[in-house]
């Protein structure tokens, strides 16, 4: 087993793409790498923390590579969008990708230096927290919510194609 941490805007959002893709085992949404020892959710909103909303993914890699998940990463956020996602915006929305080794590091500078005008950020995880359990599957617990029909399921289906 392997992990990956990816901050793509909402992390809402990054959840439901990555709990579809085969060879994820587990998913987990967090924040990671700012100022403050277990931030809160509201915390984070103000935008004065440093910490991105990220997604911790545990996946297998005899099933999945670590590129192949920042192939799906790129192809279902914007990495051209400065600290803003859709609507979301503020660095806690920012597209990043947390490195746990020299070779993430490297898939990881190899995949984003491919994209012309990328801004995603390429850091060293620091510290993951794990967010609130209102927030963990999300899309699947609240399908029916407009922020999920509207924002959430285009996305999964844009996956999908």
């Amino acid at each position: 087993m392997q992990t990956a941490y990816l901050a793509g805007g909402c992390f809402w959002c990054v959840e439901a793409i990555f709990q579809r893709v085969n060879g994820v085992k587990e998913v987990k949404n967090g924040y990671c790498n700012g100022s403050t020892q277990n931030p809160t959710y509201e915390a984070i909103c103000t935008g004065q923390t440093g910490h991105a909303e990220v997604l911790k993914v545990d996946f297998d890699e005899s099933e999945v590579s670590y590129e192949s998940l920042l192939e799906v990463f790129v192809e279902t956020h914007n990495p051209m969008t400065l600290n803003q996602q859709g609507a979301d915006k503020g660095t806690q929305y920012r597209s990043a990708i947390f490195y746990t080794s020299d070779s993430q590091k490297q898939i990881a500078t190899s995949v984003i230096g491919n994209i012309k005008g990328a801004v995603t950020e390429i850091t060293e995880l620091d510290v993951f927290y794990p967010a609130e359990a209102y927030h963990q599957d999300y899309f699947n617990n609240n399908v029916n919510q407009p922020y999920c029909q509207m924002v959430i399921l285009p996305k999964i289906n844009k996956y999908f194609k």
